[in-house]
């Protein structure tokens, strides 16, 4: 029996003041998509993050949800030391970056994941889904960015793809990484087909299977 696809394109935020969150996500440097106006008490704006199928929309009589609640919205990066910089470039009140402390919840800091306490510093290896930092719009709607690098196996259905020069390139480092550690594991010759190696790990490292070594 054939599956129909389904989806997600559109996140809906609520906003108090539509013209200061407009100012805000475009100061991110998101796409803007739409600004449409009907008559005087109804507007609605879209906006799409750099490299996703997702995007928001928010406005005047879009949503009866209070400004400001909607939390955990996250925003996945290969990079997040580079993504963190990029925001604070930009002027955005952006956390340091942490990780989740498994074992302890609560606590008086802002709990993220379950309640979970944030732990100074990025995650030790393995550190995809693990690393994180947070920032809020003017209204108080949390945002977190997730740094993914290696997918959880059966996270992805599609073929291996980049957004981004920037996103292909962090893969290739991290490929050459793995690979002089390939070499040396084999005496350190030089191996002559190290761009079919390449090729397979950056495959595998996106779909989630196990990576060669």
């Amino acid at each position: 029996m054939a599956h129909i696809d389904l989806k997600l394109e559109i996140v809906v935020i609520p906003v108090s003041d539509v013209d200061r969150a407009k100012d805000f996500y475009r100061q991110l440097g998101w796409r803007l998509d739409a600004d449409f106006a009907s008559g005087n008490d109804w507007r609605v704006i879209q906006f799409t993050p750099p490299g996703s199928g997702c995007s928001i929309i928010f406005g005047e009589n879009v949503t009866a949800a209070p400004p400001g609640s909607a939390q955990g919205l996250y925003l996945i990066v290969s990079d997040i030391q580079a993504a963190r910089a990029e925001l604070l470039g930009k002027g955005v009140d952006i956390s340091e970056v942490f990780h989740d402390s498994a074992e302890e919840h609560g606590g008086p800091d802002e709990p993220y994941l379950f309640g979970r306490l944030r732990v100074s510093g990025p995650a030790a290896e393995p550190a995809s889904y693990h690393s994180f930092a947070s920032f809020h719009d003017p209204d108080g709607n949390g945002w977190l960015l997730q740094e993914v690098t290696t997918r959880a196996p059966g996270r992805v259905e599609t073929e291996t793809t980049f957004v981004s020069v920037a996103d292909l390139a962090e893969a290739l480092r991290r490929a050459g990484v793995a690979h002089g550690k390939h070499e040396e594991r084999n005496g350190g010759q030089y191996d002559e087909n190290w761009a079919e190696w390449y090729a397979e790990y950056i495959v595998r490292e996106q779909s989630g299977e196990e990576l060669p070594q």
